[in-house]
């Protein structure tokens, strides 16, 4: 059982794009389960634009690096870096994740629609692979970030 960190969950938290559809609490849930699925995973949740997290959950084995309120500032500080590359969409491109190898984890952002996924993986993971799959496993929700 996989332990979780969730946020308190309010209306404005539930993502609109131009076509009204939805992201919610139900497709956060969904698509953290399918990460999950990924047996390098450590941490996935979805961050909103202000950097509190929406929804999250760690490996049931896993004791979090930071403390609460370490894993806070986080969560912020990937959101205005996510904010800050939005700058350079039209020259270079828009992000399609963005990735940290470090000693003891590796971090992974992944911007869809309004919201950010935080995945957090074991260090010896292969990035590339995993970014390819948790691509697939966001689907239509990712490429339409993307405008494809």
């Amino acid at each position: 059982m996989l332990s979780v960190i969730e946020s308190q969950y309010e209306e404005k938290h539930v993502m609109r794009n131009k076509m009204n559809k939805r992201l919610d609490k139900q497709y956060f849930q969904e698509k953290i389960a399918q990460i999950f699925s990924e047996s390098e995973i450590r941490f996935a949740g979805f961050i909103d634009t202000e950097g509190k997290m929406i929804i999250g959950k760690f490996r049931h084995d896993v004791i979090p690096f930071e403390a609460d309120d370490e894993q806070k500032k986080i969560f912020r500080e990937l959101a205005v870096r996510v904010a800050t590359r939005v700058k350079f969409d039209k020259s270079m491109g828009r992000v399609k994740y963005s990735a940290s190898r470090r000693e003891k984890l590796v971090m992974m952002s992944f911007p869809v629609k309004e919201v950010i996924l935080l995945i957090t993986a074991e260090p010896n993971v292969n990035i590339d692979r995993l970014a390819f799959r948790i691509i697939q496993t966001l689907g239509k929700e990712w490429s339409e970030f993307f405008g494809q």
